[in-house]
């Protein structure tokens, strides 16, 4: 193990465990939401499944890179890295259809209640669950051909069309496969980002118009009461807001290491770290926002305390 690998080992450890911890428990938090209510909330829906994409996301890319830099390299084999690439890939694809979807459902959400508007909110709740088992489709097709571009470990990484991971490679195959299957997921990718950056641009949008006539309503000196629906829609753009700034660093750095002769290590290692960042921080922002998540916090306190033997 060389001295760089003890630093990432650890940074990456912290990723997955805080990472998994926190979106198991918006996972079952969300879901006993959805299972009890009687009326089931689409945005709980929509967060059900963001925190199972990022539960998945830290379980399989995460682990891996934990035990590659603590010195496991071939514990995968063949099949277990296209195994392990795949639903990675297929998770990172479900969590950009996700975030993109609440984005949408909330902009609609927070749109002003015009007869134009109406009709779109009351189509929208219906939709929810066809488009969610739609974008596990989507993406488990498009990222068909991760599993047969990820092998084993290889010696050739000098090589320019393989990239090492260590535990697996990323055999990239002729030119004009590599650019076809690029232009297929970047279409993916950028449609979705695309489309989630224009709803937060017009969330921002309504909440400054809002806010305006708020205060105008009730007079500087006085804070009015924020909105459910205001407070949901601080927390998906704050989220988006993360995502689009992980996404461009991304692209940028993956662009990099593609047309790199010698790819750095470091590089590589700082690349797959912060592939993961969204899918560990993001609860956080959730979690921040959510005024159901403080409520259940603070009857919990009260509860463990209520437990505590009395002194004698």
């Amino acid at each position: 193990m060389d001295s760089t690998e003890l630093p990432f080992g650890i940074v990456t450890l912290l990723h997955v465990s805080i990472g998994v911890s926190v979106n198991v428990f918006l996972l079952l938090f969300y879901a006993r939401l959805v299972s009890t209510s009687r009326r089931t909330s689409s945005s709980e829906l929509i967060l059900t499944q963001l925190a199972l994409a990022n539960t998945i996301i830290l379980l399989t890319s995460g682990i891996a890179e934990t035990l590659s830099a603590w010195g496991l390299r071939n514990f995968l084999g063949d099949v277990g890295c296209k195994i392990l690439s795949y639903l990675y890939r297929v998770a990172r694809g479900l969590a950009i259809c996700t975030t993109c979807l609440l984005s949408v459902f909330q902009a609609v959400t927070v749109s002003p209640g015009t007869s134009r508007w109406a009709g779109v909110k009351a189509k929208l709740h219906r939709c929810i669950v066809p488009f969610c088992l739609l974008s596990w489709v989507l993406n488990m097709l498009v990222e068909c051909s991760v599993a047969i571009q990820m092998t084993g470990p290889q010696n050739r990484s000098h090589s320019q069309n393989v990239m090492d991971h260590k535990y697996c490679s990323h055999v990239f195959g002729s030119p004009e496969t590599t650019w076809a299957l690029t232009v297929l997921v970047s279409l993916r990718d950028v449609s979705f980002v695309g489309l989630m950056s224009l709803a937060s641009g017009y969330m921002v949008f309504v909440l400054h118009r809002h806010h305006r006539q708020v205060r105008h309503l009730h007079g500087p000196g006085r804070s009015p009461r924020v909105m459910p629906e205001v407070r949901a829609a601080k927390r998906v753009i704050a989220l988006v807001t993360l995502y689009v700034l992980l996404y461009g660093r991304q692209t940028i750095t993956l662009s990099i290491l593609l047309n790199l002769k010698d790819k750095s290590p470091l590089l590589v290692k700082s690349h797959m770290v912060l592939s993961f960042t969204f899918s560990a921080v993001s609860p956080f922002l959730v979690i921040h926002r959510d005024q159901r998540i403080r409520m259940f916090r603070q009857r919990e306190s009260a509860d463990s305390h209520l437990d505590l033997p009395a002194p004698s």
